[in-house]
């Protein structure tokens, strides 16, 4: 009976065997072919060259380091100062390894860091580090003016004004490079900087720094401080106090986001956009008022939206850095991987000059913008192509039209041509207060045309689209000697018409045409003098309006021919206020 038993079980394991490779290839061995270099050893961290500056006399440092072998790394040492620190010699990977080590009882002088590794086959690497570790901590002076938080990530967390290091959440890198000094931040996921949020309490914030976009994931928060949301565990969004600074979009274009709250409600900032497979450094800055927060991006303002009252901070205890972990994940803005340097916080509302000094101090890059004006989101030179030099606004021309041999101020300008226009996307032109601006020598053939529309599609009415409730439309109508100048704006349920003045186009001169809309009046300009002014029954709607036209009125205001425009046109502007006479009269006589 016992062998009759051992008979089946040998029966039952083969046909295990059996089954259990049935559909699988038998694995065969593979010649890893001739071991010909020696091992390749990175270091991340620290730096050739850093100064761990610390108020403690014995320190933590992180090393951080990569060893690959074209074969098999046999072994791997650290050592600091000739004392063995570290040593490994079993590899998971047999070919690559990611070390880290937090040693903890650096002290004062100067150090070298030793890596060793060896191959099977016996051949070495050697690779130094020095640094150094200053006696005592330097207190540092704030550089600027309201500076209240400077974390230039050279080789540690530490904020210098306190001297106070940040907490680590995960596992953040060191770059390797930096816009300034010796390293930066890297991001990795699930990870992040906490520190705390209490100095953090005034109606008056801005923050500043450096970024190297890495576009995935394709959103993440940057800087962000909020109330935990305990009825949301692990998917926290409560928004009525702190900031969110965030980004999101694609590949090619990243939207740097501001959400505010403010007690009882929130406001939004939308920002602007940058490409981050350009693989540049870029600045990033928001400021934050009693009234409003603006964000700019390489010194140039993007945008600017009203709070309905100052910031709140209730219950904001911990500032996020590189995450909108653990108090904004509700949207998925997690764990940024870019790399992040300079990172200053100031307890006032910085200037648009004071960023662009500070651009210029850390950088040596002087922010031309061409004399901006307050306000100014929108400006083409038109100086032989059509960059947007206040942001990444794409323009794309339909139709052949071309650049004029002189522009108002040199260079070149647009000039017009039959069915040819150029089109932007009208997000975050379109305002409940706006302002354009811009030169133009005028044609008076053909008698009328667009200049500057924007409005829904009239789908009743195609090829002859008129629809006025929402957007607005500023053109000409009239003769070889006398052209009109007009604006109708739509409001909704209404519009809103202004007949403006007129110009004589005979005279061949360049003309400076302004026009504002607020949410009580629309006003045309011509010369810096008031045209007209006509009054609002309600604000301007932007319902359905997704294009800017410049120079013509189609696609969505050809009912009444007015068509491409075939004058000149330089130097044009839009702003996200409402200009004064006089303030038109300052970008009309800048040079």
């Amino acid at each position: 009976m016992k062998l009759f038993k051992y008979i089946i079980l040998m029966l039952m394991a083969a046909f295990l065997v059996t089954s259990c490779n049935e559909g699988i290839d038998p694995i065969s061995k593979v010649d890893p072919g001739v071991d010909e270099t020696a091992p390749q050893i990175t270091v991340k961290s620290p730096k050739a060259g850093l100064e761990v500056k610390s108020e403690e006399e014995i320190d933590t440092l992180i090393i951080q380091f990569v060893v690959t072998d074209d074969i098999e790394i046999g072994s791997i040492t650290v050592s600091l100062d000739q004392t063995e620190i570290a040593s490994y010699n079993e590899f998971l990977d047999y070919r690559r390894y990611v070390g880290e080590i937090i040693y903890d009882q650096l002290k004062v002088g100067d150090h070298v860091l030793t890596f060793k590794a060896s191959d099977l086959e016996g051949k070495n690497t050697s690779f130094d580090v020095h640094f150094s570790k200053t006696s005592a901590y330097m207190a540092y002076v704030p550089k600027y003016n309201g500076e209240i938080f400077y974390m230039p990530f050279d080789g540690d967390y530490r904020e210098f004004n306190s001297g106070s290091k940040a907490t680590v959440v995960g596992t953040p890198e060191f770059a390797g490079e930096s816009l300034l000094g010796d390293d930066a931040y890297k991001g990795a996921t699930d990870s992040y900087l906490s520190y705390p949020a209490s100095s953090l309490t005034g109606n008056e914030f801005s923050a500043a720094m450096w970024i190297k976009p890495n576009a995935m994931p394709d959103r993440a928060g940057i800087l962000t401080v909020g109330p935990e949301d305990t009825a949301n565990p692990g998917a926290e969004n409560i928004r009525t106090s702190g900031f969110r600074f965030f980004r999101e979009g694609s590949a090619t274009e990243q939207r740097y986001k501001l959400n505010v709250g403010t007690g009882d409600a929130e406001t939004w900032n939308d920002g602007g956009v940058i490409d981050p497979s350009k693989n540049e450094w870029v600045h990033l800055a928001f400021t934050i008022s009693d009234t409003k927060c603006t964000i700019y991006i390489n010194g140039i303002m993007q945008m600017e939206s009203d709070l309905a009252n100052p910031i709140s901070w209730a219950d904001c205890n911990d500032l996020s850095i590189m995450s909108g972990a653990p108090h904004f994940s509700g949207w998925s803005h997690l764990s940024d991987l870019s790399y992040l340097d300079e990172l200053r916080l100031f307890n006032k509302v910085l200037t648009m000059d004071e960023i662009q000094s500070m651009i210029a101090d850390e950088s040596g890059i002087v922010v031309v913008n061409e004399t901006k004006f307050d306000g100014e989101i929108f400006y083409l030179p038109f100086d032989g192509d059509l960059s947007d030099k206040d942001g990444d606004k794409v323009v794309t021309m339909l139709g052949t039209a071309s650049f004029a041999g002189e522009g108002y101020l040199g260079g070149n300008a647009y000039r017009g041509a039959t069915d040819a226009y150029l089109e932007v996307s009208s997000d975050g032109l379109l305002n409940k207060e706006m302002s354009a601006t811009f030169w133009y020598k005028p044609n008076a053939v053909p008698e009328r045309a667009g200049i500057l529309t924007s409005g829904p599609e009239d789908t009743d009415n195609p090829g002859a689209e008129n629809l006025r409730t929402s957007g607005f439309r500023f053109f000409r109508e009239g003769s070889a000697t006398e052209q009109r100048f007009k604006l109708n704006v739509g409001t909704g349920d209404a519009e809103t018409w202004n007949d403006g003045g007129v110009i004589d186009p005979s005279l061949n001169e360049w003309v400076h045409l302004a026009f504002t809309i607020s949410t009580t009046k629309c006003v045309i300009y011509i010369n810096g003098e008031l045209a007209l002014e006509a009054d609002m029954a309600a604000e301007m709607s932007a319902a359905g309006c997704s294009t800017l036209s410049i120079m013509s009125g189609a696609p969505h205001f050809t009912g009444w021919d007015h068509l491409s425009d075939l004058s000149d046109m330089d130097e044009l502007r839009f702003y996200n206020k409402v200009l004064s006479k006089e303030e038109i009269q300052a970008v009309m006589n800048a040079k």
